[in-house]
């Protein structure tokens, strides 16, 4: 019955605190177990940490939580309060209760369990601070607005998911070339113990990268993959949707959303939990998935849940603490314009019009841009007759106020779930002669569009994979379509180089035939609101594309045919190498100028998340995340990062 020392140093009883022994149990016959079984390994001791934590205190301390000591995720993130029902129970059975813990040995003596939690209960954690396990973590200031403004030209970070705020995914570093690109490797890779799908993008900043995995935000040494630091967050309500798609960092602090409708800012240096403000529930069919936006103090952010007959909007928040300063309805209230877009009134409760994907701002002009998502029920419009703003549209708003600057709706009352899901890069081009500071916008209805800011006049639209049947409407029997549920862009978007003028499009090409409901479909809470269906084409048909096109004019300069759907991010760089990566495990090194692969390297998982470059102390590095993606994607692999530099 030896608890092995190996094993429960890393996961076991991470437990601290005080509390009196329990009536009935044999104190004297757990205080023997614990110095035959649990002595070698663990101190009873306050503060006193030997191979495993110490057992100073038990009762009613979250498990993973004992500062100065590092557990595992698997504990950390199983939400447990030490009690003598989770004590006991977890020593029956520690996978079973933890799935991912190290502990492997079990005491089956229910009364042995039961007279050990007694002992260790009497235990009292006396000590008012822990012992720090090292040197407290340099206090981390920025970055600062100034960096934030000028993330677009910076090559040692990555500031925002997409870059900068106006989402050019472009860096300027050329030591990776055409010619020099076959010769990449992998330096270094971080896996995470936590069970998630893999969508995020990371993010750097002074040599260190900063990442979510569902629960978990992680930051690590951005030339070694070495752990810096790591975070779980315990969720106090429901979780309709575990998917996250990354941070914002600014001013020492990490913000993030998470799946039970929380803000939450953590400190860089350590990840301590510095505030978390619920503002958004499963109640409300809400979650938080998308990557916020930090400008000034204020952090811009809102739900995602459209599937789940949301209402969704927008919203403003103080960075110190969370408070809210502004917010904007998606989906109007009764009374606010573009309400009489729907005209059943009653529609407007459960319209949808997600945020899921990465904003855009002109920092010059302080305009924010805002991709919106589709209406709900999906596929069945008869509901909500009317064009149901702001569904399917690009919103200008002014980022300090929230008043409306200006709109676009590209799919009125749409009913095939075809979000508008990128309202980036932002860029100046020449046009005929003549300079036009323009928006790219695209989504998952398979087009790329390019307008004016300013006078929103359109130059061009063009498709950026398979368009047939599309205006075809749902039907009960169903009918075919492309693209489907999954088609044209996802939640990673174009980059922009402006040497070239070149903008590179990854899409996905998947089909899938569309039905409808029957007869009105009810709502249902904390069920999806489709209204319909849609059944994708057969996998192995599913694939991709690449395409390069001439930024001013949209013609195609190239395409590259990937053999599975294109969602990961793209990166272009000065080098003339592009980077990127797809559902077969492969990180790709592309050439800019012709699509060529240049490199290729099977990452042991599939990449749908952030690939990003970036150079520290004089070398370039690419980055890519790995791992499954999603439910509908697929997708294998924990959740990693794999870093590759030239020798």
């Amino acid at each position: 019955m030896r608890i092995s020392c190996l094993h429960s140093a890393a996961s076991v009883i991470a437990i601290a605190c005080s509390g009196p022994a329990l009536a009935g149990e044999d104190v004297g016959a757990g205080q023997e177990i614990y110095h035959t079984q649990c002595s070698p390994c663990h101190s009873n001791q306050p503060g006193v940490n030997g191979i495993g934590p110490s057992l100073a205190g038990l009762a009613g301390r979250k498990a993973g939580s004992l500062p100065g000591f590092h557990f595992t995720p698997a504990l950390q993130g199983s939400g447990l309060t030490w009690n003598a029902d989770t004590f006991i129970q977890f020593l029956a059975d520690p996978s079973k209760l933890v799935p991912g813990t190290a502990m492997t040995v079990t005491v089956p003596d229910a009364t042995g369990r039961a007279n050990l939690f007694a002992y260790l209960a009497t235990l009292k954690d006396t000590t008012t601070a822990a012992k720090p396990s090292g040197p407290a973590a340099p206090k981390i200031t920025g970055p600062t607005e100034v960096e934030l403004e000028g993330a677009a030209s910076a090559t040692d970070a990555w500031l925002y998911a997409s870059h900068d705020y106006a989402g050019t995914r472009f860096v300027d570093l050329r030591e990776i070339t055409p010619a020099n690109a076959k010769s990449l490797r992998p330096v270094c890779l971080y896996r995470s113990e936590q069970a998630a799908s893999v969508q995020t993008s990371p993010l750097v900043y002074q040599g260190v990268m900063y990442l979510t995995f569902g629960r978990a935000t992680v930051a690590i040494d951005a030339k070694t993959c070495r752990e810096r630091w790591s975070y779980i967050w315990q969720p106090k309500g429901q979780e309709i949707s575990p998917a996250n798609r990354g941070a914002a960092i600014k001013d020492g602090k990490l913000v993030r959303g998470t799946a039970d409708g929380y803000l939450i800012a953590l400190d860089m240096a350590d990840g301590s939990l510095l505030w978390s403000k619920p503002i958004a529930s499963a109640a409300s069919n809400e979650y938080l998935s998308m990557p916020p936006m930090i400008y000034g103090d204020l952090i811009i952010a809102g739900p995602s849940g459209a599937d789940f007959g949301s209402k969704n909007w927008v919203g403003a928040f103080r960075l110190d603490n969370g408070e809210q300063v502004w917010k904007f309805n998606l989906v109007p209230d009764p009374g606010e314009p573009g309400a009489e877009t729907w005209e059943n009134p009653e529609s407007l409760k459960h319209g949808g019009g997600s945020l899921w994907t990465p904003l855009s701002l002109d920092v010059k002009t302080g305009i924010l841009y805002l991709p919106v998502g589709n209406p709900a029920p999906d596929f069945y419009g008869e509901i909500r007759p009317g064009a149901n703003l702001y569904t399917n549209s690009v919103v200008a708003l002014d980022a300090k106020t929230s008043k409306l600057l200006w709109y676009r709706q590209f799919i009125p009352h749409d009913v095939h779930d075809s979000d508008l899901s990128q309202v980036s890069p932002l860029f100046a081009t020449t046009i005929a002669g003549k300079k036009h500071d323009v928006i790219t916008v695209s989504g998952k209805d398979g087009l790329l569009r390019l307008l004016d800011r300013s006078s929103q006049e359109q130059f061009y639209e063009v498709p950026i994979t398979t368009r047939e049947n599309v205006d075809a409407l749902p039907t009960v029997e169903g009918v075919h379509r492309c693209p489907g549920l999954l088609g044209g862009m996802e939640w990673n978007g174009p980059a922009y180089d402006p040497g070239s003028n070149t903008l590179f499009i990854p899409a996905v090409d998947w089909c899938g035939t569309f039905s409808k409901a029957p007869k009105d479909p009810p709502f249902v809470q904390g069920m999806h609101y489709y209204g319909g269906a849609v059944a994708s084409d057969p996998r192995e048909k599913s694939k991709g594309w690449l395409t390069a096109l001439d930024a001013s004019t949209g013609k195609e300069r190239w395409k590259y045919a990937s053999p599975t759907p294109l969602i990961a991010g793209v990166t272009a760089t000065s080098g003339g190498v592009l980077f990127t990566g797809d559902l077969n495990n492969d990180f790709l090194a592309l050439d800019a100028n012709t699509g060529q692969v240049l490199y290729r390297f099977n990452t042991g998982g599939s990449i749908g998340g952030g690939v990003i470059s970036y150079a520290l102390d004089g070398k370039q590095y690419a980055a890519t995340t790995s791992g499954t993606v999603s439910a509908f994607f697929g997708g294998s692999g924990p959740p990693a990062v794999v870093i590759f530099a030239l020798p």
